[in-house]
């Protein structure tokens, strides 16, 4: 299974329980099934920060992903390391789910365009 690790450092209510079983059934459909991830809820502050330090966009944002080993081929015993998704609640609300999708398909190696788009899709369903 898929562990993930969620800090709530936002201040906001937020259903971690669903949003790790999505992260999971995403991951799943993405063929991995075992490994770690994390999943940090900022405020905007610490989004926007995080944005203009790895992304040099001075801009709050809705999600970020910060992969570590994706798809690769890892040696006999090391678990797999999908890497960091942070997910800012007061941006995207009740909407969290496209943008956390978003995140962890990023983790996998995905980059923007049609492919993404269309796992987006297939997700959403």
């Amino acid at each position: 299974m898929v562990e993930v690790e969620v800090v709530n450092r936002s201040g906001a209510a937020f259903d971690v329980d669903e949003a790790a079983t999505l992260v999971r059934d995403v991951l799943a459909e993405e063929g991995i099934v075992d490994g770690e991830m994390g999943l940090a809820l900022v405020g905007a502050d610490e989004s926007r920060a995080l944005k203009r330090e790895h992304l040099g966009i001075d801009e709050a944002t809705d999600a970020l992903a910060f992969p570590i080993d994706g798809r690769a081929e890892l040696p006999s015993g090391l678990p797999r390391q999908l890497g960091d998704v942070v997910l800012c609640p007061s941006i995207v609300g009740d909407a969290w789910r496209a943008p956390l999708v978003h995140a962890v398909l990023h983790l996998v190696g995905y980059d923007h365009g049609e492919t993404m788009e269309a796992r987006e899709r297939s997700h959403a369903q």
